[in-house]
């Protein structure tokens, strides 16, 4: 089989490639070119793309580059600044994921005469009942990214392939140590790759691009109580940063309103919801949502690394089951609009989606 693996030029990727190497596939490997600017993340940089094409030559496979920055501003930077602006919080690593990674090179790749796209993402790709992929938990609970591939259709998977979704981060540096890669003891990219914390961070970034505006800090009963430099930089069950003093009872912001300058800001009850309105839900295939129409119990993930949460209720609310309302078993704190919920049977991902404004 002819395997494009994109290799970000960290270990995961190095031993997925080197693993379908070994299985005897004729294995090319890509890395992506998506960000001009600074970053010191680790896996955005000229150093990745070098690490990456060294490993290469290590692994005596040819080495690509693409260059999709144009669509990485399109669909990851833009909307990812047009959400601050509007008091959202987003998600760039599941947007990449979503339109470069598992669109943008899969459809590069099929033009190219590949069989199939590879990466190096901690996750596996299993059958449901009736064979169809599913995306499924990697073996390794602590490095799990079954989360930010939630997006991934049955279609789309069946020209994917996980190979290091079954081995543990450790098993994963062993085999880059033994075969002496360069990346073995490389360490794991962190926050988002294209924000260069020695450059002011996340506020500069954001700074440079949209008007950030003072807000004010208001209790739930609308009593002034303190202000913040900028309302867009705020999140929902954000607790550090907004300047209250304490008084032996931590405040958190319960919501965020740009338009009118504010940040409400209350007690950890107050953060307590029965459930959430989720939109732009993506669902693995048809059966997934059968399953969920027909009661079958599920369980949902709110963050990249969180525990399942026991769902006692799923209503769609159109044909295609783009929007839907989930109940909680027990009351969880607010998620914040922006952000993904995912839906998993068992260790299985039926879809997810971005969670909405109340």
């Amino acid at each position: 089989m002819q395997v494009l693996v994109a290799m970000s030029g960290g270990v995961d990727s190095s031993v997925a490639a080197a693993m379908l190497r070994d299985e005897g596939h004729e294995v090319v490997g890509v890395t992506l070119k998506l960000w001009g600017g600074d970053s010191d993340s680790g896996c955005c940089s000229v150093s990745d793309v070098d690490d990456a094409r060294r490993v290469a030559q290590q692994l005596d496979i040819e080495h690509l580059v693409f260059n999709f920055g144009d669509d990485f501003m399109a669909d990851v930077v833009g909307p990812y600044v047009a959400d601050h602006a509007a008091g959202l919080t987003p998600n760039p690593c599941i947007e990449c994921n979503r339109h470069l990674k598992f669109d943008r090179l899969l459809v590069r790749a099929e033009a190219l005469g590949f069989d199939a796209v590879a990466t190096g993402h901690h996750a596996r790709i299993t059958a449901a009942p009736t064979g169809a992929p599913r995306i499924t938990r990697g073996v390794d609970p602590a490095k799990d990214q079954s989360y930010v591939l939630h997006m991934l259709t049955a279609e789309q998977l069946a020209r994917v392939l996980l190979p290091i979704g079954g081995l543990t981060k450790a098993e994963v540096r062993a085999r880059a140590e033994a075969l002496s890669l360069r990346t073995a003891g490389k360490p794991d990219s962190q926050d988002v790759c294209f924000i260069s914390h020695a450059g002011g961070g996340r506020s500069r970034f954001l700074g440079d691009r949209i008007e950030l505006r003072p807000g004010r800090l208001v209790s739930s009963s609308g009593e002034d109580v303190g202000s913040v430099e900028s309302v867009q930089l705020v999140t929902i069950g954000q607790r550090r940063g907004l300047g209250l003093a304490g008084d032996g009872s931590p405040r958190y912001a319960l919501d965020v309103d740009v338009d009118a300058g504010t940040v409400t800001v209350g007690h950890a009850d107050e953060l307590l919801v029965d459930g959430e309105r989720i939109g732009s839900f993506t669902w693995v295939d048809a059966e997934a949502r059968a399953q969920v129409q027909s009661g079958r119990t599920v369980t949902a993930q709110v963050s990249a690394h969180g525990e399942p949460l026991d769902v006692s209720a799923v209503q769609l609310h159109d044909p295609g089951a783009a929007t839907i309302s989930l109940t909680w078993a027990q009351q969880q704190r607010r998620i914040a609009p922006g952000q993904s919920i995912v839906l998993f049977d068992g260790a299985q991902v039926l879809g997810g989606g971005m969670v909405l404004r109340r």
